[in-house]
């Protein structure tokens, strides 16, 4: 005979991917129900997206079959039952200006580009955040010494709000803050963007003049996730002089200037542009190509807005957490805050010449 006890043991086989446990223990089974050899109860889950709704039912199904026997009435008798929270109305009431950092391929500095620039329009006075969407290679936290830090969180209205780690007056936010340094963070696309939504739907930013975004290098899933959520001001492509780093770049720029995405493009910024020796500062070496990005750039009629030298000071402010750019008086400093300035001159110049961003309505037919 059927009993609800019976039921229950089968369905704490079931161990949800996210968090470890049952589903019996997470309290997620509810409304259980038993007519004969029918059983019926549903998944409550804590959101609608939730990537692990399909497959935890078909874990149900087996789970029961395979415990109580396949003649036990399962299949189509598991329903979905999601609470309702009081939502936003609108993401990032208080961000004046998002910018996307982007890379058509990885190993191009992107990241750094990133973090100087939030601390190169700190420098300018303006209210920064910055929000790591390189979900899978999360680096924001090493470069701001903040690895072993975790934010903290508040209930307001049963919505529970992500406060952004303050370092040196810019507010950051990242997946690596919620990960072991060490871990690996194998994601499939769903859990990855789903993991982004929440630190952009419940990160507490506040008050911002700008948000830069350091998004994942190439174009796929998180990119597509970023643009649907919020209105991007405009984007920044990060390359070497390389020819097969530029290659990439117009795959970046058209993937942000696309009819379905039209998001202004601000410009390219040519990182690694050349070498320069600390003992011989005034030598050039250029190891990666000469002026790749501004020829680029030429020729497509967008902005170069900075080239970046090669010094052995990046790498060692990105490895010690302090960013170069808070060096205003070191070459690399200045190229980063006059960066930063430059940027400063193209959003204004932007939001007097054109429309807001609209969020992206991605739809299939």
């Amino acid at each position: 005979m059927l009993t609800n006890e019976k039921v229950l043991e089968a369905l704490k086989r079931v161990i949800h991917p996210e968090s470890r446990k049952n589903i019996v223990e997470l309290g997620m089974v509810q409304n259980l129900s038993i007519d004969g050899k029918q059983v019926m109860f549903a998944l409550e889950f804590a959101r609608p997206n939730d990537p692990f709704i399909q497959s935890l039912k078909k874990s149900c199904v087996s789970a029961i079959e395979s415990q109580l026997g396949d003649d036990v009435k399962i299949k189509g008798n598991i329903g979905t039952i999601v609470p309702e929270r009081p939502v936003k109305t609108e993401v990032l009431p208080g961000v004046k200006n998002i910018i996307a950092v982007a890379s058509g391929k990885g190993g191009v500095g992107k990241s750094t580009v990133a973090a100087n620039l939030a601390v190169g329009l700190k420098n300018a006075g303006f209210k920064v955040g910055l929000l790591d969407a390189d979900v899978y290679g999360p680096s924001i936290p090493k470069m701001f010494n903040l690895e072993s830090v975790r934010p903290a969180a508040r209930v307001e209205d049963n919505v529970e709000w992500i406060t952004p780690v303050e370092k040196n007056g810019i507010k950051i936010l990242s997946v690596g803050f919620f990960v072991k340094p060490e871990d690996a963070l194998v994601w499939r696309g769903p859990m990855a963007t789903s993991a982004l939504k929440q630190l952009i739907t419940q990160g507490d930013w506040g008050e911002l003049d700008y948000l830069v975004l350091d998004l994942p290098p190439g174009t796929g899933d998180v990119h597509l996730t970023i643009v649907q959520e919020v209105p991007v001001t405009g984007a920044i492509i990060v390359s070497t002089p390389q020819e097969v780093a530029l290659a990439d770049v117009i795959k970046g720029i058209n993937m942000f200037t696309g009819e379905r995405i039209n998001v202004p493009v601000l410009g390219i910024v040519e990182n690694m542009a050349w070498f320069t020796p600390e003992e011989l500062p005034e030598n050039k070496y250029y190891i990666f190509g000469k002026e790749g990005c501004k020829n680029l750039a030429k020729e497509l009629g967008i902005e170069l807005l900075g080239q970046i030298p090669i010094v052995q000071s990046i790498c060692e402010s990105g490895d010690s957490g302090n960013p170069v750019a808070f060096d205003k008086e070191s070459e690399t400093g200045r190229a980063f805050n006059a960066l930063a300035n430059r940027v400063v001159e193209l959003t204004e110049k932007r939001n007097a010449e054109m429309e807001p961003t609209k969020k992206v309505e991605i739809t299939t037919k």
